[in-house]
């Protein structure tokens, strides 16, 4: 075949459909011999109807079957000749509104389905663009006509995943670019992608763990997608928040007026004016949905400086139980501060009905500070000096439900090391607490 500039080869591309992703299979390239057999001992219910034609010089469009890439070699195809793709779309006659069209790119393919967007003429847009960590390089700061942006559909949605910054620069792009912009555990990076996970990427990928490694945050965009169809009943609730360190302090679990919003192909689809910042946290790995609770909690220090201490709460629901949470309040606990931090877990426990809160010393350390303070002639205050914790507030993400959780034991208030102390909830009106065992 002549290898002159003026010969290429043309594909012409019908519609393109990933179906190994849609199943939550690995987006890697599988062996062609096992695909093509799993292909042809397993019929799906719906056969795809899409062909695939490649056009030359010898051929006037000879088709290119699914995972059969001897026909590559029977039409004809040749790798060193530049290649054009044509990606069809419809025709007006044929009374297909552009409405019900939803394009799907992933990295810089989210901008190029922006750019198809706009490019689209007459006053009606297509229905909606979903960008999966679209790509950053050249994009970062651009205007809207040269990225993806709300005005390229009806509705446009996008999932950060991987915007840590490398000598400034980031893999996805971190400002907002759609009506709903959602960034899973901060959209920096991803839980189960560290280095540290090398090991068992090794295990999974051989050779291929390093890239796997690397492109883990960026490719777990598409994995949240496609979560969100196969556990269709268990979506992922993303909250409005301005940063990461304010979600993290549980101070965004907030859903009134229907700010909040579902991840996934099933969002909820509300042109906005300016682009909303939905966080949440996720799991690392499918099922990602992880529960959402903010817990606040205020202590009266019986000692004049902070207590450098650890904790742990242990939940029981009327589903589930989880026991011993660690909680981290900072460098050290100081009187009448109010802390407020997230809890995330991975099952649903049902209702909160009872909290158990330990202060999690050591023993050693328990009787360092019984002994300390009978030799130290304390001026004012109890002999045996600790924390009093009253009540513990807590709020639900997922239910938007507000609970409060008074001590047991009215009559011992006084929370020591290695002690645990049980909260039942209970109701408060006029700075009364009146316990309310359900």
């Amino acid at each position: 075949m002549d290898t002159s500039p003026l010969c290429f080869s043309i594909l012409l591309v019908l519609c393109i459909f990933i179906q190994s992703s849609a199943h939550g299979q690995s987006l890697k390239p599988e062996p062609f011999g096992r695909r093509a057999q799993a292909v042809e001992t397993n019929k799906t219910l719906h056969e795809m109807k899409t062909r695939f034609l490649l056009f030359g010089e010898t051929n006037q469009g000879c088709q290119i079957r699914i995972n059969h890439p001897d026909t590559l070699q029977e039409c004809g195809f040749n790798s060193s000749l530049p290649l054009v793709m044509i990606i069809h779309g419809w025709s007006e006659s044929v009374q297909f509104s552009r409405s019900h069209v939803h394009l799907i790119g992933y990295s810089l393919g989210a901008h190029v389905s922006g750019f198809a967007g706009s490019s689209i003429g007459g006053t009606r847009k297509i229905g909606r663009i979903t960008g999966l960590d679209a790509a950053g390089p050249l994009f970062e700061g651009s205007s809207p006509s040269n990225r993806l942006s709300p005005d390229d559909a009806n509705f446009v949605d996008a999932i950060h995943t991987f915007t840590r910054e490398h000598m400034g620069l980031s893999v996805g792009i971190k400002q907002p670019i759609g009506h709903y912009d959602f960034y899973p555990n901060g959209g920096s990076f991803q839980p189960g992608c560290h280095f540290l996970e090398l090991y068992r990427h090794i295990a999974q990928h051989g050779f291929n763990a390093i890239t796997q490694t690397i492109k883990c945050s960026h490719e777990r965009s598409v994995h949240l997608f496609i979560d969100s169809l196969l556990h269709a009943g268990t979506q992922s609730m993303a909250y409005p928040c301005g940063d990461m360190n304010s979600f993290s302090q549980g101070l965004c679990l907030s859903c009134k007026k229907g700010h909040c919003n579902t991840l996934g192909y099933h969002v909820r689809q509300e042109p906005r004016s300016k682009s909303k910042r939905l966080f949440l946290v996720t799991r690392a790995q499918s099922p990602f949905k992880v529960y959402h609770y903010q817990f606040k909690i205020q202590f009266i220090n019986q000692t004049e400086t902070p207590i450098q201490t650890t904790f742990t709460m242990s939940l029981l629901g009327t589903k589930e139980k989880m026991q011993k949470i660690p909680i981290t309040l900072g460098k050290g606990i100081a009187s009448n501060k109010m802390y407020s931090f997230l809890i995330t877990l991975d099952v649903d426990i049902g209702e909160l009905i009872m909290i158990k809160f330990k202060w999690e010393n050591s023993a050693v350390w328990a009787n360092v500070w019984n002994t300390v303070q009978t030799i130290i002639p304390w001026s004012t205050g109890p002999r045996h000096s600790g924390l009093i914790l009253k009540t513990i507030r807590v709020k639900a993400g997922e239910t938007q439900q507000r609970m409060t959780f008074c001590s047991e034991n009215t009559d011992d208030l006084l929370l020591r090391p290695t002690q645990e102390k049980i909260f039942v909830k209970c109701e408060i009106k006029s700075k009364t607490s009146k316990r309310k065992i359900r």
